[in-house]
């Protein structure tokens, strides 16, 4: 995939940045314009963040005064886990908190998508959370985390929370806040936050008639999960975000600058 696209990658580098870093600009800030596409925003106060290859206790985040259409390779911030940034530049709080208890607790995570889309809070302020009543919901069949709502997320405090509630899986939704996606690649990360987005839609589009919702097995709720499992990123990085990133060129959105 690096590959087919290593013309997009190559613009507006400079050797300030190790190849891969930069590529991790590059993905990020194509994941911001995705986003804003797809009106995943809520004005400047959302936040995606991709660790530094080769740098393990740095990650990028935005700069909290960009909207996401204004989100390039080269104004991402690079924040340490302690919350210190590198060059100029201010990032959000909350997102500092959020993003570095994830990161700094689960090494097998690269990328974090938080986000407050009208469906994503609604379901986190649903007692029962996500229904596993749809195929895009059945991928996070039992491997959905809860963290209760706190306040915005501005006392460093709350990362044992986070880091806690979270545990083991990829997926959380910020009880009356919204909801939180990691994964080993942005790909993959970005992947899984389309299928859980649809996943809220549909559900809300059936919640007023909660008795007449029709579920799987068990059987066929694990069988399910288990075979996005067998998916994994591989799906995403060869396929899915090839095709996001033809369709972000293809409307001529400049992100990798």
């Amino acid at each position: 995939m690096f590959k087919e696209f290593q013309d997009i990658y190559e613009r507006g580098r400079n050797n300030f940045y190790s190849i891969d870093e930069w590529k991790a600009r590059v993905d990020l800030a194509a994941c911001y314009q995705i986003f804003d596409q797809k009106g995943w925003t809520d004005g400047i106060n959302t936040h995606l963040s991709m660790r530094i290859p080769g740098n393990h206790s740095h990650f990028l985040l935005k700069p909290d005064n960009l909207l996401f259409y204004e989100v390039k390779a080269s104004n991402l911030i690079d924040i340490d886990f302690s919350g210190k940034v590198s060059g100029d530049g201010e990032v959000n709080k909350a997102g500092y908190v959020i993003h570095a208890a994830i990161l700094e607790a689960r090494s097998d995570l690269n990328c974090i998508l938080h986000h407050h889309t009208d469906a994503g809070i609604a379901i986190s302020s649903l007692k029962e959370g996500l229904l596993p009543m749809s195929q895009h919901a059945l991928g996070f069949y039992d491997k959905v985390s809860y963290h209760n709502y706190q306040g915005v997320a501005l006392d460093e405090s709350e990362k044992i929370s986070i880091q806690k509630d979270l545990g083991k899986n990829n997926t959380m939704f910020l009880r009356n806040h919204g909801v939180v996606v990691c994964g080993k690649s942005i790909a993959g990360a970005y992947a899984s936050c389309d299928n859980l987005e649809t996943a809220c839609r549909s559900q809300l589009l059936c919640q007023n008639n909660n008795s007449n919702i029709i579920l799987p097995s068990e059987e066929v709720k694990k069988f399910t999960s288990s075979q996005f499992d067998i998916f994994g990123d591989q799906r995403a990085v060869d396929l899915e975000w090839p095709a996001m990133l033809r369709w972000l060129d293809s409307k001529n959105i400049i992100f990798a600058e």
